[in-house]
Formats: structure tokens, sequence, C-alpha cells
């Protein structure tokens, strides 16, 4: 088990540009210290330099990511593009070990 009853986990999915960025700035920006942003693009490609591939270090990084931030009593947002068939399990195994409330978005914006 991961967090508390009262640390929130959000999960943030959705295309390329379609605004996961903007949402999960705006928490943050809203809430203000607390809430730790775990984001996709910058722990694979800033931290890691890695191309974008099952069973990538990032998936893992997320994760680790994620759970150590919600031990350590923070709310959590991860967001990224986190397709489905990559890190379809690690969500779900994230979202089934945390204690506190859990919630999921999908961000479906049309390319046009």
């Amino acid at each position: 088990m991961v967090g508390t009853e009262e640390t929130r986990l959000i999960v943030l999915r959705g295309n390329s540009a379609s605004g996961k960025s903007c949402v999960a700035d705006g928490l943050r920006e809203s809430f203000g210290r607390g809430l730790a942003l775990v984001g996709q693009d910058n722990l694979r490609r800033v931290v890691l330099r890695e191309h974008d591939r099952p069973g990538a270090a990032n998936i893992g990084l997320i994760d680790l990511t994620a759970r150590y931030a919600l031990d350590a009593g923070y709310h959590v947002v991860v967001e990224g593009i986190l397709s489905a068939d990559r890190y379809g399990d690690m969500l779900t195994r994230l979202r089934a070990d945390h204690r506190g409330p859990t919630h999921n978005y999908y961000l479906d914006v049309p390319f046009d």
C-alpha cells in the first residue's frame, strides 16, 4: 500500500498537445506546496534521455517517484501520454495500491 487516506492521486492522460501539462500546472499553481507533479516527459526525456518504448526505465521511475511522494504525504499528479500498452500495468498497480482517493482523466481532444 502507498500514501495515506488523505493523499490524492490524479492521473492525467491524453494525446500530445491535448492540454495535460497545462492542467497539471494549473492544479499545482492553485494548490501550492504539497502537490508533486510527476511528468512523463520530464522523467523520460530530461532525466533519463530515453526513447518511449515498452519496458523502458522511465516506467519504473514514474512509479517510484509517485509512490515516494505519496508516502511522504504529498498529493500527486502523474501526467503524460502514458499509453495503455506501455504504462497500463504500472498505472493499474499504482491506483490499486494507493490508500487515498484516486482520480483518472483522459483528455480526449481531436487533432483537428
